[in-house]
């Protein structure tokens, strides 16, 4: 029996990732080879943590706000949390499995000193290239994703200044950086760790779908957003990206299914060698 928690770090607000992720956890689930549940969590309004011991598989979803606030209680209890899972994997033999997404990995990022975390001159917002590291292009999760591959990005913050030192002790990887921009002295932002073995995070959004996200750039607000801040040429690329099964198609089917999948078999197969 596999037991997974999902943490909603939406703070309330209506979210299509959080549809996304059910839907994929709960697809997953259904496969015929797969025995388990899942629970969701509401990390910021009702302060719900799950205990850690009680769960195999964690995915801690993006959210609103800014990653840099420190002085709320639910997020010293996620920091709390995110310490406990770590320090559980360091002595125990049976490990647990955790995915970052977007504000999540921005806080793991930020609490863990692996990076520094700062606010956007623009809003990133839209579907993206994502480009891997030379050790991105080792990574389990990714290999079946292209170079560049596509996803969707929504951030007003970002994880830059990347601490080698603190990343060496830790022994945690970059993956991923932001699409190139030669004509911007800027450094390009991270956008996905392997933090350890067992965890794993991102600063975009592979639960994203292409029917959400198509229903979401329709709304009028959204529209006008997208169009002020990257021109009406642009989002009209975005809503074809949204219909390219190579762009966040492909990105939605693998990444976090792949992780799940990933993160079962090391589950049964620690099990297994104990047994």
């Amino acid at each position: 029996m596999i037991r997974i928690a999902v943490l909603d770090m939406n703070a309330g607000q209506p979210n299509e990732g959080m549809r996304c992720i059910r839907s994929l956890v709960e697809g997953f689930l259904a496969e015929d080879d797969v025995d388990g549940v899942y629970k969701v969590f509401e990390v910021r309004v009702e302060k719900q943590l799950p205990e850690v011991a009680e769960y195999d598989i964690f995915i801690c979803s993006g959210g609103p706000g800014s990653p840099k606030d420190q002085g709320e209680d639910w997020q010293k209890a996620f920091n709390a949390f995110l310490d406990e899972v770590k320090a559980h994997n360091t002595s125990e033999e049976y490990k647990k499995h955790l995915f970052l997404i977007c504000h999540s990995f921005q806080l793991a990022c930020q609490h863990w000193q692996l990076a520094k975390i700062t606010k956007r001159r623009s809003m990133a917002f839209g579907v993206m290239p994502v480009h891997k590291t030379p050790q991105g292009k080792e990574e389990p999760l990714l290999k079946d994703l292209d170079d560049p591959f596509y996803a969707v990005d929504s951030r007003e913050y970002q994880v830059v200044e990347v601490r080698q030192k603190r990343m060496k002790e830790f022994g945690a990887k970059v993956l991923c950086r932001e699409k190139e921009r030669p004509k911007v002295p800027l450094e390009r932002a991270v956008m996905a760790i392997r933090f350890s073995e067992e965890i794993f995070g991102v600063q975009f959004h592979p639960e994203a779908d292409a029917d959400g996200m198509h229903t979401h750039f329709q709304k009028k607000e959204k529209q006008q957003l997208i169009i002020k801040h990257k021109g009406e040429e642009k989002f009209r690329e975005m809503l074809l990206h949204l219909r390219d099964e190579d762009k966040i198609s492909k990105t939605h089917g693998i990444l976090i299914p792949q992780f799940l999948r990933n993160a079962t078999d090391a589950i049964i197969q620690s099990k297994f060698v104990s047994a």
